[in-house]
């Protein structure tokens, strides 16, 4: 019996520690190392957002489609959930919301870099 309470602990630790962190991880680009989700495909940030704020919306959003939280994910270290103005939950990073770009097409894509002096790839 002692085992399998030992072994229920360690897997229910394992598949909390899987929500702990968000999804990113970091892809070598011809600009650098940048941010990307599990996928591979870069993350951007948007000037026109505030600390915990995204100002992405409607057709924005249709562009740059925010990286959006899954499941009971919890915030942890520089990166925190903003809740979006209908109740969704994206993914950011020292605060500022995390978008994909819709005309990446690979991994390491960083097309979005510098669109219209508003948006940057986010960097590690």
């Amino acid at each position: 019996m002692r085992t399998l309470s030992l072994t229920v602990a360690i897997s229910l630790g394992t598949a909390a520690a899987a929500f702990a962190a968000p999804p990113v991880k970091t892809v070598e680009t011809e600009k650098g190392p940048v941010l990307a989700a599990e996928n591979g495909m870069t993350l951007y940030t948007y000037k026109d957002d505030q600390n915990g704020v995204s100002a992405c919306y409607d057709a924005c959003a249709k562009n740059w489609p925010p990286f959006m939280v899954e499941g009971d994910a919890t915030a942890d270290g520089t990166y925190s959930i903003v809740e979006r103005k209908d109740g969704t939950k994206q993914w950011a990073k020292d605060g500022m919301p995390l978008y994909f770009w819709v005309k990446d097409k690979k991994m390491g894509d960083v097309t979005g870099d510098g669109v219209k002096g508003e948006w940057d790839a986010a960097r590690p």
